[in-house]
């Protein structure tokens, strides 16, 4: 489990995406990595704060990732052995986002294959932003994430052919009483 730091901007979480999916095999690893989780809310102009869990094969591996990250312009801290962040953190980040403007918040189902998240970042419009993603492999073939998508009112007819050709199964939870209560400002 790591905490990266990548800068708040749009296009930074596909880059940083990209760089998990290249990560080199340190230890004797022979297949790709797997991310295993991540959960990020929007909170801040500057940087972006995402929890994210991928596969090792080794002892000592994580720290690896971590350099691997750092080295790349991502300020990584292994979190491995911390309880805190294990047990409770990781499942507290979010609140409300006042930066959060004209967000759809979004469930889908993915499938459990890789690629599956690039070709979703891929196809999301540069003007777009995600305010908000949770995921957490739960060992089937597919993953439910949640996402908040920053889409302006004038791009409604291009984000609804954006879920058509993305393909995957979703609900829009955008008016969930929930979802108001506690995401919401």
């Amino acid at each position: 489990l790591l905490a990266v730091t990548i800068p708040e901007e749009r296009g930074s979480f596909k880059r940083f995406c990209a760089l998990l999916g290249d990560l080199p095999a340190f230890g004797g690893a022979k297949s790709p990595r797997q991310v295993t989780e991540f959960n990020y809310r929007m909170s801040d102009v500057q940087v972006a704060h995402v929890f994210v869990g991928i596969t090792t094969t080794k002892k000592g591996e994580s720290l690896k990732i971590a350099a691997h990250l750092d080295k790349n312009g991502f300020k990584a801290l292994d979190l491995t052995h911390d309880e805190l962040a294990k047990e409770h953190l990781r499942h507290m980040v979010g609140g409300p986002s006042s930066l959060a403007q004209d967000e759809r918040l979004m469930r889908f189902i993915f499938p459990e294959r890789p690629g599956a998240l690039m070709k979703f970042l891929s196809a999301m419009r540069p003007g777009w932003n995600i305010s908000l993603f949770h995921y957490r492999n739960q060992g089937a073939d597919y993953g439910k994430i949640l996402v908040g998508l920053q889409v302006p009112a004038n791009d409604d007819k291009a984000f609804a052919g954006f879920l058509r050709n993305l393909g995957y199964p979703y609900v829009d939870e955008t008016l969930n009483p929930a979802y108001r209560l506690f995401l919401q400002k």
